[in-house]
């Protein structure tokens, strides 16, 4: 990376292990990347000395930082929008009081990258039920980021370079009863999904000729139809579409049996079918250094794979792993100057 690109970070729910991690990450790259923190900054201030007393935080409000933009921080600095929060912090402890500050974290990072302040967002975990106790109707990060972008498809891809080769696992559907996941792999779905990733492969991560291998829903892929039938009738079809489009996608295959190494060494990217069925693979080979993507959104987001851990918050700093949040900065770095260089 030639250009120090700028990431906001969005600490995630301040009980949890969010602010640790996003606070240890930005700092160890901080020669690489400038990690805008998206936060409350008093708190913050006092986790950081905690961590470690040579961290430097500078704080802007978000009124300088909507008329004014974003001023030039010295690299031995961590730059801190303020988002105060409600209530008092407890380690572990949710409080409904802190909700809304929490959203607040996200509104604030999407208005910036939307007017360039950021060339991406790196998302903490956040708690779901805090917004929702607050009063605000919320489902979850990538649900908010589609909506408040207009964004009417998007799709899930955990990814991660702890195996022989990068491997990329994008869903069709994501957090369903499984129950309810045959009825909502549709055709027309399929089909969108594969563009989606055709094309954020290109855009965003520099792959010129992506090639995406496709699960099927059922045991050994429907077994010409005596196990369902699904893959006769939708993906199939919906394969030889986005063939057609020129779309390098095949399958589909057996899910037990796609990921091995001899399948995946020349894909860039397997669609599975449902959540429990391409992550477990992905999580058991790299948990702790996996970094989730959200494409077909007009904006850079990356997460982390874990939730807020708020019972290593409770015990104390230094219990949690950093390792994903430091891949979801470094991710959505090389994605951004991906983006530029395609752009360019």
């Amino acid at each position: 990376m030639n250009k120090r690109p700028t990431i906001a970070i969005t600490c995630g729910e301040p009980a949890g292990i969010g602010p640790e991690i996003s606070i240890r990450a930005a700092w160890e790259l901080r020669a690489d990347v400038k990690s805008v923190l998206i936060g409350d900054a008093a708190f913050l201030a006092m986790l950081a000395a905690e961590i470690n007393p040579a961290i430097r935080l500078s704080a802007l409000s978000v009124q300088a930082m909507q008329q004014e933009g974003l001023p030039c921080f010295p690299r031995d600095q961590l730059a801190v929008i303020d988002c105060p929060l409600n209530a008092p912090v407890v380690a572990g402890t949710l409080d409904a009081k802190n909700g809304r500050a929490v959203l607040q974290t996200l509104d604030v990072a999407i208005d910036g990258v939307l007017q360039r302040h950021f060339d991406a967002i790196v998302t903490a975990p956040l708690q779901k039920s805090t917004i929702n106790d607050a009063g605000v109707p919320f489902t979850g990060h990538t649900e908010y980021l589609a909506e408040k972008t207009a964004t009417s498809q998007v799709v899930m891809m955990l990814a991660t370079n702890a195996t022989p080769q990068p491997l990329r696992v994008a869903l069709a559907t994501t957090h369903l009863a499984l129950k309810d996941v045959a009825a909502a792999i549709t055709f027309d779905s399929l089909t969108d999904i594969l563009d989606i990733i055709h094309t954020e492969l290109q855009k965003k991560f520099g792959i010129a000729k992506p090639r995406i291998l496709v699960t099927g829903l059922n045991p050994h892929a429907g077994e010409d139809g005596y196990l369902g039938h699904e893959e006769i009738d939708i993906i199939k079809p919906a394969l030889a579409a986005a063939q057609k489009k020129g779309i390098a996608a095949h399958g589909p295959y057996p899910a037990d049996t796609l990921f091995q190494q001899r399948h995946l060494q020349h894909a860039d990217c397997v669609l599975a079918m449902y959540h429990d069925q391409g992550l477990p693979v992905l999580k058991y080979a790299s948990f702790g250094l996996g970094v989730n993507i959200t494409l077909g959104l007009p904006i850079i987001r990356t997460s982390v794979d874990h939730g807020t851990a708020l019972d290593l918050a409770a015990a104390g700093l230094g219990q949690a792993d950093h390792g994903s949040m430091l891949e979801a900065i470094r991710v959505a770095a090389h994605m951004a100057a991906a983006s530029s260089s395609v752009s360019a």
